[in-house]
Order: C-alpha cells, then structure tokens, then sequence
C-alpha cells in the first residue's frame, strides 16, 4: 500500500484514517481492541483521537478514548510501532484552550492515559483567538523539543488563521502545522475547497478531513426520514443531508458503487482519497465486519468520469 506524507513531517501513513471518537461510546473495550487489531494489521497505522473523546456520553467524563488506546497498546506485541497516534487539545473542558501552561498539561494527561512517551501529531482541536499564535505554537516547539510530540497540526481552523500560523513558524523558526483537519466530504464541500484546499496544496500541509461519511448519511442508510429512526444518535445530524442535492449524491454514489461492485461508503471514501489535498480521510466503524468494508476503498480506484460524476452531483450547496 502507498503511503502518503503527513504534510512536511517525518511521518507517512496510509490513505485511511482511524476515528476513535467511537471509543468508550459506541464500541466497547472489547470491540475497540479488535477495531485496533483489525485496523493495523491490515496495513493501516493512523488513529485519530482527542482529549475530549467521549465526554458527550452519559457516565463519561472525557479521556475515555485515550485510555482505551492506551490498555490496548499495553498489550504489547509491536502495537506502539504499527499505529501512528493523532491526539488533540483545547477543547475538553478541564483543559480547555491553547495557553502554554495548559497545552503542556494536557500532553502529560494524555501520554498518561495513552501509556507512550510520545504523540505522534498534536493537533490544536479548535482555534484559541485569546492566545497569541506565537505562544500557542512556542508551547508545541517545547513538546517537540522534550520529545514528547513528533509533529503538530490543526483542526478546525479558518484559512486566515492556518496562512497566519504557518507564516509565523516560517519567520520565527518555529514548528509548522503539518497537517490540517477539516469536516470534509462528498456533500460538505465548499468550506474547505473555497479557500483551504488552495492553501493546504500550496504550502504541502497534509489534510486528514473528519465526518468523511456525513455522520454516516452516503453509507445510504438513510434515505428518508422514516430512515432517521435506525440510530438516534446520528438522527440530528444526518436530517440536515435529506434534500434534494442529498439524494442526488446517493444516486450518483448508487451508481458509480454498482459499476464497481462496492457499496456507497466505499465510494464515497475513494471519492475523498482521489482528491489531490487529501491525505487521508477520517472514518469510523463500530464492527470488524464494517471496518474491513471502509478499508477496502483504500483498494477502490475510480476513473476520471466517475469522479466528474459526483462532483456533478454534489455541486452547489
């Protein structure tokens, strides 16, 4: 399988990533480790997690994710060096924000619960208008430098902000955002390829896009709203893609998935993997049996018109 570069840095991963938000919410330990096996061995390494994962679940308090992770790896067997660990800070309420002192603090929270001497990328969860970048970026040179950090990235940052950090580390000498992480996928679009795709392309800053699959809504599970009621916890979310335009991606992912004997997630992932900015695309399973189908479009390889077609269909909004 080609590997892809994490943006500039020294990391390479395949062109799928692992979400672990799913951790200690919808999987179980026990399902989580199979996920973790099921994902490796087949070649894949990235784990996307966070600080925060899974605080929204009743009875939980956040760090669940992390901890899951961490008992996995402590199982040994050469798991540390098949998985490349993507963990983030800002936006769990005990370390909330990007403040020197708290960004230092919640990276030894989350080695701890992780059981690693080191993060593979540190990603700012969300932007801090309240802490000059300067520090915010001086504060991840520090981890880097005490080697507890390989690379850092951001997630759900403006253009203007990501082109004004990275034109930071340039003139200081500072870390780089490597990697990018956007909500991104075959019906929301145009927040990302407006103005930061242009500018993940031209300053070689790796893109590794969440909701790749709209909250699940182009697997095809729902396509209407008596549909709404197979997962309550997806509901809200996946009611805003029943429109028109909604059920034309479907259509279309309908289509080109019955040409190649794939389902429409498979496609809709391809889709994403295609793109030129992407580095991998972030997507989660609850089963080993619906993990191993997302990772099959690693394999799925979609020709010029097929790609033109869905981008047909999924234009505007």
């Amino acid at each position: 399988m080609n590997l892809r570069p994490l943006g500039r840095s020294s990391l390479s991963v395949a062109p799928l990533a692992f979400g672990g938000n799913v951790f200690g919410w919808s999987a179980d330990e026990a399902a989580s480790f199979a996920l973790l096996d099921a994902f490796t061995e087949a070649g894949f390494a990235l784990v996307d997690t966070a600080d925060v994962y899974s605080a929204w679940v009743p009875g939980n308090q956040g760090g669940e994710s992390e901890r899951i992770i961490g008992r996995w790896l402590a199982q040994g067997g050469g798991r540390r060096e098949r998985v490349v660990i993507a963990t983030k800070v800002a936006k769990w309420a005990p370390r909330r924000g990007l403040a020197p002192a708290n960004i230092q603090a919640a990276v030894e929270d989350s080695l701890r619960r992780l059981g690693t001497e080191v993060v593979d990328l540190y990603q700012a969860h969300e932007d801090d208008a309240s802490v000059p970048l300067e520090d915010t970026l001086g504060a991840f040179a520090r981890l880097i430098e005490q080697g507890k950090v390989r690379a850092i990235g951001a997630s759900n940052y403006s253009a203007a902000r990501l082109a004004q950090a990275l034109d930071l580390s340039e003139r200081l000498g500072l870390p780089r955002y490597e990697t990018l992480q956007p909500q991104y996928n075959l019906y929301d679009r145009a927040g990302f390829e407006a103005e930061l795709e242009p500018l993940a392309r031209a300053r070689g800053v790796g893109v590794i896009g969440y909701y790749s699959l709209a909250s699940g809504f182009l697997t095809g599970k729902y396509r209407s709203r008596a549909d709404l009621g197979k997962s309550r916890a997806r509901a809200g979310a996946v009611e805003n893609y029943l429109d028109a335009r909604g059920l034309r991606i479907l259509a279309a992912l309908d289509e080109v998935a019955a040409g190649h004997g794939a389902s429409p997630a498979q496609v809709a992932l391809a889709w994403l993997i295609a793109r030129p900015s992407v580095t991998a695309p972030i997507a989660s399973a609850t089963s080993v049996v619906q993990l191993q189908e997302l990772l099959a479009a690693a394999r799925l390889s979609l020709r010029a018109d097929e790609i033109a077609a869905l981008d047909a269909a999924s234009a505007g909004g």
